[in-house]
């Protein structure tokens, strides 16, 4: 702190002049640090600004960039689920059709040619279904062909430990919960979830649709004249239970995957909430406040203006003591 001082009047002493230089310095400083702050918008700069909240700043930093991945990885999830739910709700609208033309065949009046091309008209239907699961496809994989299955980080515990939440969608999932109809009436779990529809599928299997043991939607295509096959009035009742329970199979499938994207969507929401209020921690730590670096600027100024007025007039004591040696 500068003390005033006089005794101008020794040799080699001008000691107003001095604080008045270092009240300049000061100053001078000063109004770097405002002008700095200003430009960058930043409070602190360097690690010497403020070392607590250098520190604090960039670990806040880093653990927002963490959580802006996994806000990207969430986003990748939400595609998965997003896009095999739709083609879930896809093929139950197909399945629901062709379950309505079981129960038009079902009818009495209908002849056997009136049963064969409803029975066409169900396969190329089933066709359908095997080109939903064959073109639903996320990142180069197949999303229901019965294989299919990811993690995706969400989160991050304090110790950088991953948070990670799973989609399994392959046919074996338990999660699915899907039954199948016994001769005898009766239902029985099963795990073994396919929706594979046709021989034209890549994996082959066509002989346990939606996890119903013994439906084969290709039986679709041999009806014929003489053969009503499924759709014979001693077969048509199991037809029609197989198919609704692989309806409800695909139902349970789909609440399955919708379950994972509402917590998805809760998980989504719970990010973007985190790293806005990481923005503001990092702001109110590490951001200028532009009124105050502005008075404080408005300020040093004023001081720099009077510290060079006080040093010219300092320097010019010396000069009237001279006047005792003449």
């Amino acid at each position: 702190m500068p003390t005033a001082i006089s005794g101008g009047s020794r040799i080699r002493t001008n000691t107003p002049a001095e604080n008045a230089y270092n009240s300049l310095q000061a100053s001078s400083s000063n109004i770097a640090l405002r002008q700095l702050r200003l430009s960058t918008g930043k409070r602190i700069n360097t690690a010497a600004d403020d070392v607590a909240g250098y520190i604090t700043s960039r670990a806040l930093s880093a653990r927002n960039g963490a959580l802006k991945t996994a806000l990207n990885s969430v986003g990748d999830a939400l595609n998965v689920t997003s896009i095999s739910s739709d083609a879930l709700d896809n093929i139950n609208g197909l399945l629901t059709q062709i379950k309505d033309s079981a129960s038009t065949a079902s009818s009495g009046a209908l002849g056997s040619d009136e049963k064969i091309a409803l029975a066409k008209g169900a396969y190329r239907l089933a066709q359908q279904i095997q080109f939903v699961v064959d073109s639903t496809v996320f990142g180069g994989k197949q999303l229901l062909q019965g294989s299919f299955t990811g993690s995706w980080v969400i989160g991050f515990y304090a110790n950088n430990n991953i948070l990670s939440i799973g989609i399994d969608l392959q046919k074996t999932n338990v999660d699915y919960n899907t039954s199948s109809i016994k001769s005898d009436g009766t239902k029985e779990v099963t795990n073994n979830f396919d929706l594979n529809a046709t021989k034209a599928s890549i994996v082959g299997n066509t002989s346990n649709f939606a996890g119903v043991s013994g439906l084969n939607l290709e039986s679709l295509n041999d009806v014929q004249d003489g053969n009503l096959g499924i759709f014979s009035m001693d077969n048509i009742s199991t037809t029609l239970s197989s198919l609704s329970e692989a309806l409800n199979n695909i139902n349970k499938v789909a609440s399955y995957v919708g379950g994972i994207q509402v917590r998805l969507n809760s998980q989504e929401d719970l990010l973007k909430s985190q790293i806005t209020n990481y923005n503001a921690a990092i702001s109110r730590i590490q951001d200028a406040d532009v009124a105050t670096e502005q008075l404080e600027l408005v300020k040093s100024q004023f001081l720099q203006q009077a510290s060079l007025i006080s040093l010219s007039q300092a320097n010019q004591t010396p000069s009237t003591f001279l006047q005792l040696l003449q």
